[in-house]
């Protein structure tokens, strides 16, 4: 079985289609005005009709600033907005952004006439661009000098950054002598090196903003060396000059907010980098700072005198240890000696005749130690400890 889809479903399905193409999403539409009613919401609800067909409309109470006058009954209008699908009545309607009194289809048609022209030119190329510096503080103004749009980029600039320079070109912004007035602004203010220019005026109708869609204005804005902000009405008013200008902004106030950069985030950027900046410069100075000793620690290491101090060291620990074995080979030495000379002392006859023993030799000084060396009268020598006796042998007797 094939698949079912519900009513929704189909309506959601057609309203994506309709969503999806460019044509029918910006579209002007001619017609007259039929069945008009003003709603206590703010919307107005209408038809518009030629004649061979009618389309439904609707207007909401948020596209209403830029209209000055009242939909009527037989009203010959052009309508530009959107044509889509209302789900929930499943019938598809113009959502209307804009609405011009018939008369005012010439302008829209000659400004589209120009905006093919300078299309094909290549002046709308994204090539010719120019950059918007980040940090202005020269800043160029060409629009009314009194008005909202003027106050508007004054207060918020100052608010952004109070050190920014405004050089205010007063020019018409409205009316035949507008286009001339708004091309020699540009060109005085591109002469004075300036940073940035902006270039608009507050919302309006087409044909209050139509100086803005003149060529000498839009060949004026793509020849400028300086770069060009526009800020021509509301944010849904579209101009030439928004196309060939390097950078559109919906209003005047937020060209002041893409021309002058936030000085306190700037501040806070400038230390965020300084505390970044610090924390490498510490990181390459430890670095550096490790690397100089190890390269101070191997020079140290190859110096002569450091050579010199290890070899004095080697002597020094040479001679503490001959030191060593010199006292101990004279301790040892000391010791045998002093075991020789108890042994000796043990051997000595002064020591035997020190304990009541004398010392007997003959006269040729030889030790007597038997009878049998002398004869009776001959003479013998007695040592004593305190002395020597002479004495004269009287008799000899045998122990055996």
């Amino acid at each position: 079985m094939a698949s079912v889809y519900s009513v929704g479903q189909v309506n959601a399905y057609i309203k994506h289609m309709f969503e999806q193409d460019f044509a029918l999403n910006n579209i002007y539409i001619k017609g007259e005005i039929s069945n008009c009613k003003y709603h206590t919401s703010g919307h107005i609800y209408f038809t518009l009709k030629d004649a061979g067909a009618v389309l439904a409309c609707v207007m909401f109470a948020g596209n209403r600033k830029g209209l000055n006058f009242k939909l009527e009954e037989g009203l010959k209008v052009t309508a530009f907005g959107s044509v889509n699908v209302y789900e929930r009545d499943g019938k598809y309607q113009l959502y209307v952004r804009e609405i011009k009194q018939d008369g005012q289809g010439d302008l829209y048609k000659k400004f589209e006439e120009l905006k093919a022209e300078l299309l094909e030119m290549g002046m709308f190329d994204a090539s010719y661009k120019k950059p918007i510096p980040r940090y202005a503080t020269k800043v160029g103004i060409v629009t009314a000098k009194t008005g909202a749009a003027i106050q508007d980029i004054i207060n918020i600039s100052m608010r952004r950054n109070p050190h920014v320079q405004l050089y205010l070109y007063p020019a018409i912004v409205q009316g035949s002598e507008a286009a001339p007035s708004i091309v020699k602004g540009l060109a005085t203010l591109d002469e004075m090196n300036l940073d940035v220019i902006i270039v608009g005026r507050g919302g309006g109708s087409l044909e209050d903003l139509w100086a803005f869609n003149e060529e000498m204005v839009a060949r004026a804005i793509f020849n400028c060396n300086t770069p060009v902000i526009s800020a021509v009405g509301h944010e849904t008013d579209t101009t030439i000059a928004d196309f060939v200008s390097d950078l559109r902004a919906p209003t005047p106030s937020a060209a002041a907010e893409l021309a002058v950069f936030d000085y306190e985030a700037f501040l806070a950027e400038l230390r965020g980098y300084e505390d970044m900046f610090n924390r490498q410069m510490k990181i390459k100075i430890d670095r550096m700072r490790d690397k100089l000793a190890h390269y101070e620690l191997r020079v140290k290491h190859a110096s002569p005198f450091n050579k010199i101090a290890i070899k004095r060291q080697e002597i020094d620990d040479i001679c503490t240890k001959l030191h060593d074995r010199l006292v101990r080979k004279i301790e040892r030495r000391r010791h045998e000696l002093e075991v020789a000379a108890q042994r000796l002392q043990g051997l000595s006859p002064l020591n035997k005749i020190g304990k009541g023993y004398g010392y007997l030799e003959d006269t040729k000084g030889e030790a007597l130690v038997s009878v049998n060396q002398v004869a009776v009268s001959d003479e013998i020598q007695i040592s004593l400890p305190d002395g020597k006796l002479k004495a004269n042998v009287s008799s000899i007797t045998n122990r055996d």
